[in-house]
């Protein structure tokens, strides 16, 4: 059995390991370019703002919520680059002084709703404790971009916990994002913990499996890294053809990640 994980503790901490990144930049460090083209470190700060904004305005104030993203406009793309401009607009340093009373605003609206409340969100509506784990997906795969460019090795811990879970959760979107038809059953997941310790999510009985280890998965399914670059393996064919669809979110899936990029496995 899994052991109980607090998704909220944990996306704090890993809200605070990105802010260790950028905290000491100057003008410069926050314009250099990241793995993600067309961004620098500040698009990437200045996106995790702007999620945990919507963030908290679902477990807040859902009216709010669902008002604002009825007014995004058909495109996700333009929706998103526009979103980002009041943000790149302030510079550096009130760029991070608001990442952080953003992260912790929306950790406060998180914190006062049982793990099971439903909230709006922009897929459909899901419990508080999984639009948590939909923030540390964010904070990880865009923490990971500024890493990447900093050229920072990070050091995984058992909190990819709650991203494999919303990865194994979300396991159709690769399939939703490209107008493909998703498998009738999904796919069993034998993962090993940065801690050593063995995850088993997903389909308990199904006959096709992804297996390896838990970090490798989230770089997967964020796309931050191409599946020639990670230790997982597949078991069937369609669990094969899913590690070349991961993606832990709806929307363009994006060009990802070039395979022998990050050659050695993260």
């Amino acid at each position: 059995m899994l052991r109980q994980k607090n998704v909220l503790t944990d996306l704090t901490d890993e809200g605070n390991e990105i802010d260790d990144l950028v905290a000491g930049l100057d003008a410069a460090g926050w314009e250099k370019a990241t793995p993600a083209e067309g961004w620098t470190i500040a698009h990437q700060i200045a996106h995790l703002t702007m999620v945990f904004a919507l963030a908290e305005k679902a477990a807040a104030d859902a009216p709010a919520f669902e008002a604002h993203v009825a007014g995004l406009g058909p495109s996700f793309d333009a929706a998103v680059q526009r979103g980002l401009l009041p943000y790149l607009a302030d510079g550096p340093d009130k760029l991070l002084e608001r990442w952080r009373s953003q992260r912790a605003a929306t950790e406060r609206a998180l914190s006062a709703l049982e793990p099971g409340h439903i909230v709006p969100w922009l897929v459909r509506p899901i419990p508080a404790a999984v639009l948590a784990a939909a923030g540390m997906m964010e904070t990880f795969a865009h923490g990971q971009d500024v890493a990447d460019a900093l050229g920072v090795r990070r050091t995984y811990t058992d909190r990819v916990f709650h991203i494999a879970q919303f990865v194994v959760t979300t396991w159709e979107f690769g399939y939703q994002s490209r107008e493909l038809a998703p498998p009738e059953t999904g796919f069993g997941f034998r993962l090993t913990a940065p801690s050593g310790e063995v995850w088993e999510l997903g389909a308990a009985d199904a006959p096709e499996r992804v297996e390896g280890p838990a970090a490798d998965l989230c770089l997967l399914a964020t796309r931050r890294r191409h599946r020639a670059d990670l230790a997982l393996t597949a078991t069937g064919p369609e669990a094969d053809r899913w590690l070349d669809l991961a993606q832990a979110y709806r929307g363009p899936a994006g060009p990802g990640r070039r395979p022998g990029q990050f050659a050695a496995p993260a």
